[in-house]
This record gives structure tokens, C-alpha cells and sequence, in this order.
């Protein structure tokens, strides 16, 4: 079965699964993928969406209905914790809307939010708001940066074309991750 075969068949599962339970990479790849022409831009954005929201809602019902569970009493003890809960307490519709766009805090966001007094309604429907936006943008920079591959290198083969994708994506997690930890030990000086 070839990975063309794979990504028509799979494809939107895998974004939307990808979308979920890891984030950025799965909802840029569909892009890629999108620009390739194995699945619809509009398809693979709203599996990232989909999966976004799906996710989130995930979380935020561990941390409202499950605290008991080792796996999120081991999310609740991460350091991140204090941070997530003073953006939560100055500005909780603004942190809401933005978490899945801070580095390090998409998973323990929700859990932290299903904690407290905010009604789950306003979570959903904030949540749903947030998850359309974040869809809609990493699909996009994947299907253009599908687009400049393209541009610049001609029409690769896809497995070459996915891999460059991958890693441009593994090099922005990771300058994204040293930027965190730069302003966190700036901040502890």
C-alpha cells in the first residue's frame, strides 16, 4: 500500500488523532498533505479543529470529574502549574482562548481550567472558538509551506516532501522550546 493510499484512507483520522493528542505537527502535516491534493484544505482543517477540540475537552473533563487519576495527578504536580493558574486567575476567557498557542502548557491547560468554578459551557464554547482559530492556522502555514517547498524545490516525492515538513516542524518546536527555557532562566536570575 503505498503513503498516498494511506493518507486518502487514513488521513483525516490521523490529523484529526495527530491534532488531539500531540497538536501543531499533525494539524501542519495536513496542510502539507492538503497542498499535496490527497485530501481537501477544508477536510484537513477541520480534522485538525475537530481533533483540537476533542482533546481539549478530553482534559478538561480529567481535571473536572477524574483528579483522582494518577495520570492527571501527575499533570497537576508539573511546574508548570503556577504559571498556568496566574494567567488562569488574571485573564481566564483571554487564557482560555490562548492556551494552545503557549509552549509547554496545551495539556495541563484544561486540566487546570476542569478544576475550577468556570462552567463547563463556557469552556466548550470558548474552547470550540479557540480550536477553530488554531485549526485554521497550522493548517494553513502547512498547506503554504507545502506551497514554498514546492516553489523552491519542484514537485518532490511525497515521502521527501513530508520528511522536509517534519523537520522544519521539529526545528521550530525546538527553537520554541530553548525560547521557553531562555525566558524561564532569565526569569529565575
Amino acid at each position: 500500500m503505498s503513503i498516498e493510499l494511506l493518507i486518502e484512507n487514513y488521513g483525516l483520522l490521523a490529523i484529526f488523532l495527530g491534532a488531539a493528542f500531540e497538536g501543531e505537527t499533525a494539524a501542519f502535516l495536513g496542510g502539507v498533505v492538503a497542498h499535496r491534493g490527497l485530501l481537501t484544505y477544508w477536510a484537513a482543517a477541520s480534522a485538525a479543529t475537530a481533533g483540537s477540540f476533542a482533546g481539549d475537552q478530553f482534559w478538561f473533563f480529567a481535571g473536572r470529574y477524574a483528579a483522582r487519576w494518577s495520570l492527571v495527578r501527575r499533570l497537576l504536580e508539573r511546574p508548570a502549574l503556577a504559571r498556568v493558574t496566574r494567567l488562569l486567575e488574571t485573564n481566564p476567557t483571554g487564557f482560555i482562548l490562548a492556551f494552545r498557542f503557549l509552549v509547554g502548557l496545551r495539556t495541563i491547560s484544561p486540566v487546570v481550567i476542569g478544576t475550577t468554578r468556570i462552567s463547563t459551557g463556557k469552556f466548550v464554547v470558548l474552547n470550540a472558538v479557540a480550536a477553530l482559530v488554531w485549526g485554521q492556522l497550522f493548517t494553513a502555514l502547512g498547506y503554504l509551506f507545502g506551497h514554498g517547498i514546492q516553489q523552491t524545490l519542484g514537485h518532490l516525492p511525497l515521502h521527501r516532501h513530508l520528511l522536509i515538513a517534519v523537520g522544519a516542524a521539529a526545528v521550530v518546536a525546538a527553537a520554541a522550546l530553548a525560547l521557553r527555557k531562555m525566558r524561564s532562566s532569565a526569569g529565575h536570575s
